[in-house]
């Protein structure tokens, strides 16, 4: 997922930058910039499921982030190139997918590390 990150990002850098007007660039790099960050937590996400290996929360947090990050940015791109503004009312389910992951993750940190607090 990252590789392809990369190519979408490089591909809005050098092919789509003379298409797209400034609006519509701007969408295509919230799109690459937001499944970067996401692709990133993911990674730390993998480590933690090392620490955590019975946690059922942390590999559902992990869905939940995947999944709200494909379905937040296939609807960006797709209304880049598509131009159809419906399509932008999709975004923000991935956007809440995307933060019920991310609360999911705290919690299940918070509840299955069981950090010791500083003496």
């Amino acid at each position: 997922m990252m590789a392809i990150n990369i190519i979408l990002g490089a591909f809005g850098a050098h092919a789509v930058k003379d298409i797209l007007n400034e609006y519509y660039l701007a969408i295509y790099h919230t799109a690459v910039s937001y499944t970067f960050y996401n692709i990133l937590g993911l990674f730390a996400l993998a480590f933690i499921s090392i620490l955590l290996p019975n946690s059922k929360k942390i590999k559902i947090s992990a869905y939940f982030i995947f999944i709200g990050t494909l379905v937040f940015a296939a609807s960006l791109y797709a209304l880049v190139f598509l131009e159809k503004a419906i399509l932008g009312a999709i975004t923000p389910i991935g956007g809440a997918l995307m933060i019920i992951g991310w609360f999911i993750l705290f919690y299940a940190i918070l509840k299955d590390l069981k950090l010791e607090p500083i003496k």
